[in-house]
């Protein structure tokens, strides 16, 4: 059963998250957590100390939401699999995009956290490598040991940029543009020019999806 403490503190932990996303870690004080919330500073104090307690307590949320995604990518060997991962990804970064798109301000004023990020971008990376090498494999992909390794970067350096790259195109910034089914099938495209047999009909199918 919730206490009256865990609700307040989970009250605190969404409207931070809000503002977090909305305006950014460095413009987001905890006496305007509390102001959004109705509440004293001393009531926010006493559940959480400082604005790194809130940050490090998210970043966990998101972390455990995103882990089970990263686990699943190195068994992945077909195309349709892979898309559904990057749809549920992208969903999970997008509900906490202040992570990737603060991450200058995570790793300069809230370390400890930054390095958990460095730490599950790695883990991303090992992830998409796996991945790669599993498709060619299975022979969806055909692809060097080099390639494998560009693909892998590009589809993590996708991933963690897409939500503030949307920022630096703003008629794109809504819309199906915001979806992540879409930015999932953009991810997709990246692997397009090794795609062979009849995988390029899995590919043929999400372009006049989300294309037409």
């Amino acid at each position: 059963m919730k206490t009256a403490a865990t609700g307040t503190r989970d009250r605190i932990l969404d409207a931070s998250l809000a503002l977090f996303n909305d305006d950014g870690i460095a413009a987001v004080s905890t006496h305007r957590i509390a102001a959004e919330l109705g509440i004293s500073p001393g009531n926010l104090n006493y559940h959480f100390k400082t604005k790194e307690q809130i940050v490090a307590w998210l970043f966990r949320r998101f972390e455990s939401r995103v882990t089970p995604f990263v686990d699943a990518a190195t068994e992945v060997s077909a195309l349709d699999d892979l898309w559904l991962l990057l749809h549920m990804t992208f969903e999970a970064v997008s509900d906490y995009r202040f992570v990737f798109r603060d991450i200058g301000t995570l790793l300069g004023t809230f370390p400890e956290v930054g390095a958990r990020a460095q730490a599950l971008t790695e883990r991303m990376l090992v992830a998409a490598q796996a991945t790669c090498n599993a498709l060619a494999s299975a022979g969806v992909i055909e692809a060097t040991g080099e390639d494998v390794e560009v693909l892998a970067l590009q589809l993590v350096f996708t991933t963690t940029c897409w939500f503030t790259f949307k920022r630096l195109v703003p008629r794109h910034g809504g819309g199906r543009h915001a979806d992540a089914a879409l930015a999932a099938y953009y991810t997709l495209t990246i692997l397009s020019p090794y795609v062979v047999g009849d995988a390029r009909d899995y590919v043929n199918y999400l372009r006049a999806k989300y294309l037409r």
